[in-house]
């Protein structure tokens, strides 16, 4: 096994988790990507072109067989994590305003955006531990992707809200558990960003932000969420667990 940093990254095949998957093959990290489809995607090999050694774990995190999965291959190709990146979501299938929501929708945002996330961290916390009973001097991380949603009411996606306010409290929740063992947590909140789930809203945001939603008048790129994850994968930030990195051009700022 090669003596390398190994990190899980969930829903890395497109947009922010693509980016972060192959902003850490450029920082030496071995991989292992998650998405729920079970076709190989392109990333695998992009991040292979940076010296990663990658591996394939399909599946939605959702369900318990799919993280242990994650977990038993990441253990059996690698023997170690180092870094977990929580970044698999889903957005509502339709967007429905709160008084007209279903309960289907409801537990399906919970599930892949909360359930999952709380429970993979949990196996990946565990396993953790072990290591650094191991190995005293080792980094250990996890970061959550989260989202300005946790905070910003939109009343036509309640569920998502719901599930991103979820992820604020359960990277409080790990940061604290974990510092024992000296396990980094953190949270990444991006803003508008511009991927495929925000590709249907693009007008409404070009307007907003043209009319100074957010300080720095631009769509956010998924490099600048990556940028972030880089600078907790490469250490700068282990005195600061449980904080959130605002990557939002400013959104999270109260301005008169």
């Amino acid at each position: 096994m090669r003596d390398r940093p190994v990190a899980i990254v969930t829903g890395a095949s497109r947009g922010i988790g693509r980016s972060v998957a192959l902003e850490l093959a450029s920082l030496g990290y071995d991989l292992v990507i998650n998405r729920m489809q079970e076709q190989q995607p392109d990333v695998l090999q992009e991040a292979g072109g940076l010296g990663a050694h990658c591996e394939f774990a399909p599946g939605n995190i959702a369900e318990t067989r799919v993280r242990e999965q994650i977990v038993e291959l990441t253990r059996e190709k690698f023997g170690r994590c180092d870094l977990l990146v929580n970044n698999a979501g889903a957005a509502p299938m339709k967007r429905l305003d709160i008084l007209e929501a279903t309960e289907e929708s409801f537990d399906r945002l919970l599930s892949i955006n909360l359930k999952g996330p709380y429970f993979l961290t949990q196996l990946v916390a565990n396993w953790m531990i072990e290591q650094r009973k191991q190995d005293a001097g080792r980094p250990l991380r996890i970061v959550n992707i989260g989202s300005i949603s946790a905070y910003t009411s939109s009343p036509s996606r309640g569920e998502y809200c719901i599930s991103k306010a979820g992820i604020a409290m359960m990277t409080k929740l790990y940061a604290d558990r974990l510092a024992e063992y000296e396990i980094g947590v953190f949270e990444i909140s991006p803003g508008i960003i511009e991927t495929d789930m925000t590709s249907a809203m693009k007008e409404k945001y070009d307007r907003l932000i043209a009319e100074g939603l957010t300080p720095i008048r631009r769509w956010g790129k998924p490099g600048d969420v990556a940028k972030a994850v880089g600078a907790i994968a490469e250490g700068r930030l282990d005195f600061s667990t449980g904080s959130v990195i605002n990557v939002d051009g400013g959104f999270h700022l109260k301005r008169l």
